[in-house]
């Protein structure tokens, strides 16, 4: 049985084949690799089952995990780049100040004032911590850091957030006087 696409949550991607008997390697999008496997079969989008995994093992960059559906380091290979998914109600509860990034793409971005400024286009870690992609109604995205000071309130039962960043940072061409101070 087959439900709608936003009842599933994207916990891997197969990143090809690990060894030559068959196993693959899953890149993990959940906070601890292995709980990527905890949920049951790993689905496609539309709720096929894609792989149901026997055994798995952590390796670096993710697990290898061995599945009923994959018996040759060639069938796993030729589903590198399949993205899987579990059905959203698999996944535990979160805590009060814990949020599925899914649950906040497309919510409505609001100053303090509550005025609207955009939407969460996505949320990127690129090592220094969360930061929220706000994309406004025009120009360019912008990035305002995923922390209480910066993000007073998350409400996705209401489909907003509210933001009071203390100072955005606009991308803009270094003038010729900036290349030459360098």
């Amino acid at each position: 049985m087959t439900q709608d696409t936003s009842s599933y949550i994207m916990v891997a991607a197969i990143a090809g084949a690990f060894g030559v008997r068959g196993e693959v390697k899953l890149k993990c999008f959940t906070e601890t690799p292995k709980n990527a496997v905890s949920y049951g079969p790993l689905l496609s989008e539309t709720g096929k089952t894609i792989l149901t995994v026997t055994a798995s093992r952590a390796i670096k960059g993710g697990l290898a995990v061995k599945t009923r559906e994959v018996a040759t380091r060639e069938q796993a290979e030729a589903m590198k780049s399949t993205k899987l998914y579990v059905p959203r109600s698999a996944l535990p509860q979160t805590d009060e100040d814990e949020f599925y990034i899914s649950d906040l793409v497309n919510l409505s971005v609001r100053n303090m004032a509550g005025d609207e400024v955009g939407k969460i286009a996505a949320v990127q870690d690129f090592g220094s911590g969360e930061l929220i992609e706000v994309r406004p109604p025009k120009g360019q995205t912008y990035f305002v850091p995923f922390t209480r000071e910066e993000v007073p309130r998350v409400s996705v039962d209401e489909g907003f957030i509210v933001i009071d960043p203390m100072e955005t940072v606009e991308a803009k061409a270094p003038s010729k006087k900036d290349k030459s101070d360098a």
